[in-house]
Parts: structure tokens; C-alpha cells; sequence
């Protein structure tokens, strides 16, 4: 026969029992506003009282208060915009080019048995090779001017896309795909109502990777043929030594790669509000 709790027990055990907080919170790191800010400000701080107090050579290493202030004589004196426009319209044209070229072949390998048995043989193959070695062949095909500027960007962001949306297209649960063709649903509109969306996120965190790719590439294309881009600003700065012009070629390319984050940013906030 069972016991039955007596009052005293259940009190006892009303008294020992504590509530507990919820530990199913899962890993969701926030973004915080002002830390990264703070952050990069102590590190300036410390950089320029480095160089106001002699600790190291400005030759070496200039103050940011000299980067800041070649950054705006280069300003001032238009030579800033000159090679920035260059850079950016290299940097468009490829990335435009080489992203919808690695949208289409990357969707087709996706998609398609033959298309993925013979591009995921030549990405695979293709991919390892670094793309600014290809330039001197490149000019000896299309000639001097930007057109292999152009290709290289184009080459360098078309594997990466490629591989970012085949990779997105064969994370896509199939069976969302099996349940749409149960209800007889066309294939474009699979395409577009089901594997569009559910390969955008890796779609979206592949232009985070070209956009870099074509910000390296843009300034080692420049470094090698070209007179105006920041990358052959930056290579003349450094043969004539001039550490502070050549940290502010620096520093508007990290900038500028910011500036392409944030845009990212809004795209994601924009097309993936349903996450």
C-alpha cells in the first residue's frame, strides 16, 4: 500500500523547491553598437600617443593623425576621387560580370546532372588557380587597357559564386521539393518560389567573399598595369616611401570594403526578413 505524503512533507517540499531559470536560450550573439566603435577609438589612441611620443618611427609607421591628414590633401587635391572611380568602376564591371556568369552556372549545377558531372570537374579544377596569374595571358588575349583588369575580377568572383549558390541549391531540403512536385507545381516556379529562397542565404554570404575577392584583386590587377587605381596609388607610394599616402591608400580601401559590408548588410535585413 502506497504513503501518502503527509502536510508536514508537502510543505517540506514546497520550501526546498526553488524555480530554475530557462537554459534553452540558444547561441544567438547580438551585434553590439558601440562596442566595436570603442574598440577601434583605444586602438587609435594608443596608435597616435605611439607616434606623438617617439616610440616608433614615422617612417615606419605613420601617426593616424598624418594618415588622416594625407587622406585629406588627396582629397582636396582630386587625386582621391581619380583613383577611387577607376577602382570602383573595375570593381562593378567584374564583380557584375563574374556574379551572374557563377549565378547561372552555379544554379545549373545544381540543378541539372550534366551540368554538375562536367562543372564541378573544371570548378574544382579551375578554382585553386590564382587568378592574377592568369593577367600577363590575359593582356596577351584581350590587350592593354582594362579589359584584363576587368576579366580577372570577372574569374576571381565567378568560381566563388558558383560555388556559393551550388553549395545553397543542395542545402535546400528536398523534400520542400518532393512537396511541390506531388502538387504538380512548375519547374520554374520551384525554382523561384522554393530554392530561390531557401539557397539565398549562402547566395548572400558568398557576395560578402567576392566583394573581398574583387577588392584584392582590383588592387594587385592595378599594382601591375595600370596609372590610376588605388592599387597603383598605393604601389607608387611605396617605391617613393611614403608611408603616410601609402596607409591612407590603406585605409580608404578598408573603407571602402566596409562600406560594401553594410551594403551587404541591408541586402540580407532586406531580402532574408522572413529569418
Amino acid at each position: 500500500m502506497l504513503d501518502r505524503a503527509t502536510p508536514e512533507t508537502k510543505e517540506q517540499s514546497s520550501e526546498t523547491t526553488r524555480p530554475v531559470e530557462f537554459r534553452g536560450a540558444g547561441f544567438a550573439p547580438v551585434n553590439s553598437r558601440y562596442a566595436g566603435w570603442i574598440a577601434l577609438a583605444i586602438v587609435l589612441a594608443v596608435w597616435q600617443l605611439a607616434g606623438s611620443a617617439g616610440w616608433v618611427n614615422s617612417l615606419f609607421l605613420p601617426a593616424p593623425s598624418a594618415i588622416a591628414v594625407a587622406i585629406y590633401k588627396l582629397a582636396t587635391s582630386g587625386a582621391l576621387w581619380q583613383h577611387l572611380s577607376w577602382s570602383i568602376m573595375r570593381i562593378a564591371s567584374g564583380w557584375i560580370i563574374g556574379t551572374i556568369a557563377g549565378v547561372i552556372v552555379g544554379f545549373a549545377i545544381g540543378l541539372s546532372t550534366l551540368a554538375r558531372g562536367v562543372g564541378i570537374t573544371f570548378v574544382s579544377a579551375l578554382f585553386p588557380i590564382p587568378k592574377i596569374a592568369l593577367l600577363p595571358l590575359l593582356i596577351l588575349w584581350l590587350g592593354i587597357g582594362e579589359e584584363p583588369k576587368i576579366a580577372t575580377i570577372a574569374l576571381g568572383v565567378f568560381f566563388s559564386t558558383a560555388i556559393s549558390v551550388y553549395s545553397g541549391v543542395d542545402a535546400v531540403p528536398r523534400n520542400l521539393i518532393r512537396m511541390a512536385q506531388s502538387f504538380n507545381v512548375p519547374f520554374h516556379a520551384i525554382v523561384r518560389r522554393v530554392i530561390w529562397p531557401g539557397a539565398l542565404p549562402s547566395i548572400l554570404a558568398g557576395f560578402r567573399i567576392t566583394s573581398s575577392v574583387a577588392l584584392l584583386l582590383v588592387v594587385s590587377a592595378e599594382m601591375i598595369g595600370a596609372q590610376y587605381g588605388i592599387g597603383a596609388f598605393v604601389l607608387q607610394a611605396g617605391n617613393l616611401m611614403q608611408t603616410d599616402q601609402l596607409l591612407a591608400g590603406v585605409v580608404i580601401l578598408s573603407l571602402f570594403g566596409l562600406a560594401v559590408g553594410k551594403l551587404i548588410n541591408l541586402l540580407e535585413a532586406r531580402l532574408l526578413h522572413w529569418r
